[in-house]
């Protein structure tokens, strides 16, 4: 996605363009677009005319239009959104209040003006246009003297350092010592540009590329150096490194390197891989600690209120709740717990991971010390399971126990 335009006021009502570059970018406009929203962009209106004679004709106008948001339709199989509402400006070719349908397309830029940027639909706009923010995926691709760290994402590849060092070749004569101080520069820049520029927070998975084994020693510099210097960041990210062949250190193998199918699993789903992590640590503490695992939105909120929370599971599709109420109490939430130095998981509900936490009402908790679960009398506005829209269903739910 990539930000055309940002117009917020000090009181948070404002406006946003935004230009959506590829399938994915549509799940993003999908969770900023809202009911009470106004949506402007260009559109197709069949427009009938008639003429001196008398004869009727219609054709298809495109024409730029402002609807006031009643409802947003999101197509799973052809990433596509069609957001309904009345027209809320005058125009040439449509009268005010009429109802029209706005498909919104990719290359094809949009404005979303909203009363109130909350701060999740604001992280969403910085997720969605900031390429650090949301490649997810890493590569670090090398030969003798010559690497690229990369970062990656569904529709670009953006190069963030080019290490070059001058390594001596081989001849008569050569002193293999000469080549072994060489190539401990070269893994020591890569460590430094390593440690810059990739953030273990956002990256998911790094592949670490090289013809020979110049991967394999890079591999062991790098974990000499994090033990060496007590780097518990990169010791705690070990996991995350894949070491696969590529024919060069340059940028163009990537191409070859994401294209191997004895890769391809293990790539499979990093964008929700931390998303399942929590869900698996949040079952695991269910079963040995239940209370320290709650889930249902006021046994959440009364975890918050004692700055319980260690961990927050939260899905998407509640901050697509059409009542605004629902949505503050929502992003209320998060916010409070990211001031009291939790972490916060957004799921998506197209994960099966997201699935599976809006059974569990949507929102679940793990926490930093145990809590005794609230009685029944003091949580009779809890949510139930939500849909994929953030709908409740109807069966009761029940809360950590």
């Amino acid at each position: 996605m990539r930000l055309i335009h940002k117009d917020i006021n000090k009181d948070r009502s404002g406006q946003v363009t935004l230009l959506p570059e590829n399938p994915e970018d549509m799940w993003h406009a999908y969770n900023l677009v809202r009911v009470g929203d106004r949506l402007r962009s260009t559109t197709l209106r069949k427009v009938t005319t008639e003429n001196a004679a008398g004869t009727v004709s219609s054709q298809k106008q495109r024409t730029t239009l402002t609807v006031l948001v009643e409802s947003v339709y999101f197509d799973v199989q052809g990433c596509s959104l069609q957001v309904k509402g009345r027209n809320a400006e005058e125009n040439a070719y449509v009268k005010m209040g009429a109802y029209h349908t706005i498909d919104l397309e990719l290359q094809r830029k949009f404005t979303i003006v909203k009363d109130e940027w909350d701060s999740v639909s604001l992280d969403r706009v910085d997720e969605a246009t900031d390429i650090a923010r949301h490649a997810d995926l890493s590569a670090i691709v090398m030969q003798e003297g010559l690497g690229h760290i990369c970062l990656i994402t569904s529709s670009m590849t953006l190069v963030r350092c080019r290490v070059e060092v001058n390594v001596p070749k081989k001849r008569k004569g050569f002193q293999s010592s000469q080549l072994d101080k060489a190539m401990q520069r070269f893994y020591e820049q890569l460590y430094q540009g390593l440690n810059k520029h990739i953030n273990f927070g956002i990256v998911k998975c790094v592949i670490l590329a090289s013809p020979g084994f110049t991967k394999d020693d890079f591999y062991e510099y790098c974990f000499r150096q994090a033990i060496k210097e007590d780097n518990k960041v990169l010791i705690e990210n070990k996991p995350k490194f894949v070491l696969v062949h590529s024919s060069s250190g340059h940028r163009q193998a990537l191409k070859e390197v994401l294209e191997d199918p004895n890769i391809a699993n293990k790539l499979a789903d990093t964008r929700a891989a931390l998303e399942v992590k929590a869900l698996a640590d949040f079952y695991s503490m269910l079963k040995s600690d239940p209370s320290r695992a709650f889930y249902g939105v006021k046994h959440v909120e009364m975890a918050n209120e004692n700055h319980a929370i260690e961990v927050l599971l939260i899905s998407d599709s509640l901050f697509r709740s059409n009542k605004i109420e629902e949505r503050r109490r929502f992003v209320k939430l998060v916010d409070s717990v990211r001031e009291n130095a939790g972490q916060v998981r957004i799921f998506s509900s197209l994960h099966p991971s997201g699935e599976q936490l809006n059974q569990l009402t949507g929102v679940a908790a793990i926490l930093r010390f145990p809590m005794h679960e609230p009685d029944d009398s003091d949580i009779d506005d809890d949510y139930g399971p939500t849909d994929g829209d953030g709908n409740g269903l109807d069966y009761p739910t029940n809360a950590a126990s």
